[in-house]
């Protein structure tokens, strides 16, 4: 790639640029720090219980807001504090009805978005400025498990780390009260830690079956910061029958195994700092006809998708595409309310 120097003369140009126009929102911004294994709210520790969160109605394959008041109306329910997304919401009306519900957001950040707030152009620091005081925000994150795309870097992980962590340094040196954070596809290596020290909450897409159990005690080994499970949990469609679950449409399946990973998440509280699950809504988009819901579908390291190993793209949600619950909403509202 051999752009490395560029990107730190040109994230720096970008930040003293993008404060110049910054802004603060109505509301005074909460503080949020890192306090060893802790991510502290006003000095109080945060517990994520959260939930992936990419809107995109049938016939589409674009993130729409449309149905919000009646999402964030089913996530209050159901005891969730926190949402992620996997691109910047330009919208400040949005962002304040998440704050009104007392909802946060993780904010994803991709590499390359043709130039709309990514890493690759810089202009990820222009959201950053515009929205670090909106109190809906809890942590920026970088990425999203690009551990797993070397071919997108030149063949070369080096250079997305280095991307990500001047990213996040960028990032600090605009917003003292936001930590940063990336989605890494499953535990990191000593190359990933070790090239971004600027990271201060390492997020995990974690797809161990039904127990991630032993993530914790890996990271514990090898980390003092936070964590959390950016993407967990399973599908409602099995692709065979096994482990006395039918094949097809299967709710029991997805329900039974997002219990068993939330009950270890929560056993694990002196090192987790919570999880995103994935995902709030079914998403017909994924596989096939925009128009139906078809299984299938591809993810990196997705054997792990209990409990037939496939993950069924258009299968993830707590809640079908009309917001009809699924019998897994009732184990997330167990779980996030205790």
């Amino acid at each position: 790639m051999k752009k490395n120097s560029l990107f730190v003369l040109f994230f720096t140009v970008i930040g003293i640029a993008g404060a110049v126009f910054s802004y603060s929102c109505s509301s005074e911004s909460k503080e949020v720090k890192v306090s060893g294994r802790k991510i502290m709210v006003n000095k109080v520790p945060y517990m994520i219980k959260g939930i992936c969160y990419h809107p995109v109605p049938k016939g589409s394959d674009q993130r729409d807001f449309a149905h919000l008041t009646q999402d964030l109306a089913l996530m209050v329910e159901a005891g969730i504090n926190t949402i992620r997304v996997y691109a910047p919401i330009d919208d400040k009306a949005v962002l304040d009805e998440i704050h009104a519900a007392g909802i946060k957001v993780i904010v994803g950040f991709g590499y390359n978005q043709g130039g709309k707030f990514d890493i690759l152009s810089g202009t990820f620091i222009d959201y950053v400025n515009k929205y670090k005081g909106h109190e809906a925000i809890l942590l920026w994150e970088l990425g999203n498990e690009y551990n797993y795309h070397p071919e997108w870097f030149e063949g070369d992980l080096k250079n997305w780390y280095s991307a990500l962590n001047n990213a996040a340094a960028l990032i600090h040196q605009n917003d003292t009260t936001h930590p940063v954070t990336t989605a890494h596809g499953e535990l990191p290596d000593a190359l990933a830690l070790s090239s971004c020290p600027n990271i201060d909450v390492w997020g995990m897409n974690v797809y161990r079956w039904d127990n991630p159990e032993e993530i914790f005690s890996q990271w514990r080994a090898i980390s003092t910061k936070p964590m959390y499970l950016s993407e967990a949990g399973g599908d409602s469609y099995m692709t065979i029958s096994r482990d006395n679950y039918k094949e097809g449409v299967n709710e029991k399946a997805q329900a039974d195994a997002n219990a068993k990973i939330l009950e270890s998440v929560f056993n694990n509280l002196e090192v987790s700092s919570g999880v995103t699950l994935f995902s709030f809504t079914d998403g017909w988009w994924k596989a096939g006809n925009t128009d139906t819901q078809d299984p299938g579908g591809w993810a990196p390291n997705s054997t792990g998708v209990p409990y037939d190993g496939t993950p069924n793209e258009e299968y993830w949600g707590i809640v079908d595409i009309d917001r009809n619950k699924k019998e897994t909403y009732e184990i997330v509202k167990v779980n996030y309310k205790r």
